[in-house]
C-alpha cells in the first residue's frame, strides 16, 4: 500500500462510497498522488483544486500528520505507506 487517501464523508459520493482509496502506484510527490487519485475518481478534482490547479482554500491536506502547506505544498515528497487525509473546512454557527 504505497499511498492511502482518507476521504471525508461529503466527498465519498465521488469515490463510490469509499472512505479510503489505496493507490497501486508509488507517487513521489503529493501532486503525483493526487493525479493518480483523479484518474480513478475524476469527480474529486474539481472539489479539491481550482481551475489553475491550486488546492482550494477550504480544503486541508495532511500528509501523515503534517499540513501540506508546511511541507512543500503539492511538491511534498511522499514516502512508502504514506497516508493523506483530505479534510474540508467546516463553518457555521
Amino acid at each position: 500500500m504505497p499511498v492511502m487517501f482518507h476521504i471525508p464523508g461529503p466527498l465519498r459520493s465521488f469515490t463510490a462510497g469509499q472512505a479510503e482509496v489505496d493507490l497501486a502506484a508509488s507517487p513521489a510527490t503529493l501532486s503525483e498522488a493526487l493525479a493518480a487519485l483523479w484518474v480513478r475518481h475524476p469527480g474529486l478534482r474539481d472539489r479539491l483544486v481550482t481551475e489553475q490547479g491550486q488546492v482550494r482554500e477550504h480544503i486541508n491536506l495532511f500528509v501523515g500528520n503534517e499540513h501540506f502547506r508546511y511541507t512543500g505544498g503539492l511538491a511534498t515528497p511522499l514516502a512508502a505507506d504514506t497516508e493523506v487525509w483530505i479534510i474540508p473546512a467546516i463553518s457555521g454557527g
